[in-house]
C-alpha cells in the first residue's frame, strides 16, 4: 500500500499495525442446517456490487478485451523469444514452469483450493459463518497489531473510497489464531489464518508476495518448513 493509502488506514484503525494486506476469502459453501441453526450464522457471501461498482463494470468491459488481446500478443512474443532464447534461458523458462506445476501440487495436497479445512465445528468454522455479518464488504484488511490481529473493512461493501470508509469489524487474540504462510518457497498469494485447535480459514492477498508474505519471511525461524506452517 502507498504511503498515503497507509496514513488514511492508520488513521480510521487508531493504530499502526506490525503489517497490513487486503484479503478475499473462497466461497463459502453450505453449512449443514443444524450448525446454521445453531450458531445464527448471517450472511455466507459478501453483498451484490453497488450500483456505481456495476457501471464501472460495464464501461470497463471494453478494456478487457483489449487487456486480453494484448495478453495474446505478449505470449506470442514470449514463443517467440523462448524459440529464439539461448540454452540458459530456456532452461530458467523450464524452471519456471515446473515450480509453478509444484505450487499448483501443493495448492491441492494442503487443501488450498479450499476455503477452510472443512470442520464447522472447528474454530474455524464457526468464525467464518460470522465473516459477513461484521461486514458485508468482499474483503478484509488483515493486520497483525502486537498481541491480537485486526480485520478491517468498510462497513457495507463499496467501490470507491474503500479506505477512507474502513474501520475495525473483528479482531483475534493472537493466543486464538496466528497468520501463516502455508507455502513459503513459492510465489503465492495464499495465507492461512489458523486457529489454535489446528483449524484454518485461506486468505486471498490482492497481490503475491503481500507486505504479509514479508512479514512472516522476516518471523519465520531457521529451517522451518512448510509442513510446520501448514
Amino acid at each position: 500500500m502507498s504511503t498515503s493509502t497507509d496514513r488514511t488506514i492508520w488513521d480510521r484503525l487508531g493504530v499502526t499495525p506490525d503489517a497490513a494486506a487486503w484479503c478475499t476469502i473462497g466461497k463459502i459453501p453450505q453449512p449443514p442446517a443444524e450448525v446454521h441453526r445453531a450458531t445464527e450464522a448471517g450472511a455466507l457471501r459478501p453483498a451484490s456490487m453497488p450500483p456505481l461498482g456495476v457501471l464501472g463494470v460495464v464501461l470497463g468491459t471494453p478494456l478487457l478485451y483489449i487487456g486480453k488481446l494484448l495478453g495474446l500478443v505478449g505470449a506470442a512474443e514470449e514463443a517467440v523469444e523462448r524459440m529464439l532464447s539461448t540454452d540458459g534461458e530456456r532452461e530458467r523458462h523450464r524452471a519456471a514452469r515446473l515450480d509453478r506445476k509444484r505450487r499448483d501440487a501443493a495448492v491441492v495436497e494442503l487443501g488450498l483450493d479450499k476455503t477452510f479445512d472443512g470442520d464447522w465445528n472447528g474454530a474455524a468454522g464457526r468464525f467464518l459463518l460470522q465473516w459477513y455479518s461484521h461486514s458485508s464488504h468482499h474483503q478484509r484488511l488483515v493486520a497483525p497489531v502486537g498481541n491480537r490481529i485486526l480485520l478491517a473493512a468498510p462497513p457495507k461493501r463499496v467501490s470507491v473510497r474503500r479506505d477512507a470508509l474502513t474501520q475495525v469489524v473483528d479482531e483475534i487474540p493472537a493466543g486464538d489464531a496466528v497468520i501463516a504462510n502455508p507455502l513459503p518457497e513459492f510465489d503465492s498469494n495464499r495465507l492461512l489464518l489458523r486457529f489454535k485447535d489446528g483449524s484454518w480459514i485461506r486468505l486471498t492477498t490482492e497481490e503475491r508476495r503481500s507486505e504479509l508474505h514479508a512479514y512472516l519471511a522476516r518471523r519465520q525461524q531457521p529451517g522451518e518448513s512448510r509442513t510446520t506452517e501448514a
